[in-house]
């Protein structure tokens, strides 16, 4: 080996020492320390947290420097930290003690509310918080086991068995619940200015909604109503629910049964409805005068103590015939067609025409020419008054219908002697 060569060996190991002993005082931060370009400031906190002596100091997670010294007080600890030569720190950081992982391997983070000054310099002091710790792994666990503990095992069974029902054979269904909503977000991102648009929108039925907000409350008290009557009357409408069929099958058989009468009847009763309806006023005449002439009837009392009533009906004029439809003329009764109404009524003259439609009261059919013969118009119930039905004196009568009797107890009896009198 020529002394060139040597020479140039020689001056590579020392240059390789000198660079690896330079980079490990740099490491270590003896390069800092012995020319004066590192920061270190001083923190105090309630307790360490899992901190020691090497843990990392951090900015937002980005490492700044490392905890050089860790002093016991009776207030909690003081922490020695040195930061990386400028390092802007600002004063008002918060401070947390963070895990790295579920280990520990803790480290201490600065969260600034934002990043303008002052910042940190040598002898500068942060303080920490109750807050600004970690939960103790300890605590964690005892309130862990105490909330496992307090979990009834019975009801978490049934818990877990009740969504394995609900979950079972829905996979299909889930992941094609979860594609949809991934092609939905994606149509919704295609679609951006529609979206906005839309959620503008929405604010404004949201506005309005908020404006109806206590209509809104009194449906949801007033369906909380209707749901709790239902809850109450579970049992009631489940017996509902299960004789309903039987009693549906029942009217049905019934209903197949009466077959060849019943629509005969309900058809009957249709023509009867239309008869009573065109006649009302004779009828209200009838339902009111009726009880106040049975009531007046005791009034005829004898002189051997017994009272006499006696109705009598006159036979002697026959039935009129003549306005009416001919006998030959007469539908059959199994004919159910439709047919025009008839114009009929008695043109015999009296005395025939002492009885009719057309003496009903308040009628005033077209061309009835004759005033009716009990009243001008229709019995008012407000009042009592039966307009054109007046005394032998000319005062208008007032019918009243009688009160409630069973007040009266056991002389109920005499208001059929004191009814018609108190009714003038």
């Amino acid at each position: 080996m020529s002394r060139g060569v040597r020479i140039r060996l020689m001056a590579f190991v020392v240059l390789s020492a000198v660079g690896i002993t330079y980079i490990t005082a740099a490491y270590l931060g003896l390069v800092d320390k012995v020319t004066g370009r590192e920061v270190v400031v001083s923190a105090s906190l309630p307790g360490s947290g899992g901190l020691f002596e090497g843990s990392e100091v951090t900015y937002r997670g980005v490492k700044i420097g490392r905890v050089g010294k860790v002093v016991p007080t009776e207030e909690g600890i003081d922490l020695t930290l040195v930061l990386k030569p400028g390092t802007e720190l600002p004063l008002a950081s918060d401070m947390f003690v963070h895990n790295l992982s579920a280990v520990g391997e803790q480290y201490l983070d600065f969260q600034p509310a934002e990043d303008k000054g002052p910042y940190a310099a040598d002898g500068s002091h942060f303080e920490g918080n109750a807050d600004s710790l970690p939960v103790d792994e300890g605590d964690l666990l005892v309130d862990l086991n105490r909330f496992v503990a307090s979990v009834d095992k019975e009801s978490l069974q049934s818990v877990v068995k009740e969504l394995g029902l609900m979950f079972n054979d829905t996979g299909r269904d889930l992941q094609r619940l979860l594609d949809g909503g991934s092609a939905f977000i994606e149509e919704a991102h295609a679609h951006t200015d529609e979206t906005i648009a839309l959620l503008d929108n929405g604010l404004v039925v949201l506005r309005t909604q908020r404006g109806q907000k206590e209509n809104i409350r009194k449906f949801a008290a007033d369906l909380a109503t209707i749901t709790g009557t239902l809850r109450k009357n579970d049992q009631n409408l489940r017996t509902i629910l299960d004789e309903t069929p039987g009693a549906a099958k029942a009217l049905t058989r019934l209903l197949e049964d009466l077959e060849p009468t019943l629509p005969v009847l309900l058809g009957d009763l249709i023509g009867v409805g239309q008869v009573l309806v065109s006649e009302l006023a004779g009828l209200e005449q009838l339902l009111v005068t009726y009880p106040v002439l049975i009531a007046g009837g005791p009034t005829g009392s004898t002189s051997d103590g017994f009272g006499h009533v006696n109705l009598q009906l006159d036979y002697s004029v026959p039935p009129c015939t003549q306005g009416y439809v001919p006998p030959s003329e007469w539908r059959s009764t199994q004919d159910r067609t439709d047919a025009p109404a008839a114009d009929v009524g008695c043109t015999a003259g009296p005395p025939y025409v002492m009885r009719g439609s057309k003496y009903a009261p308040g009628n005033r059919r077209a061309g009835n020419a004759s005033p009716p013969r009990v009243y001008s118009g229709a019995y008012d119930p407000s009042t009592g008054v039966v307009p054109g039905l007046v005394d032998s004196t000319g005062t208008p009568v007032k019918i009243h219908q009688p009160e409630d009797l069973s007040v009266l107890g056991g002389d109920a009896w005499k208001w059929l002697l004191v009814g018609p009198v108190a009714s003038r």
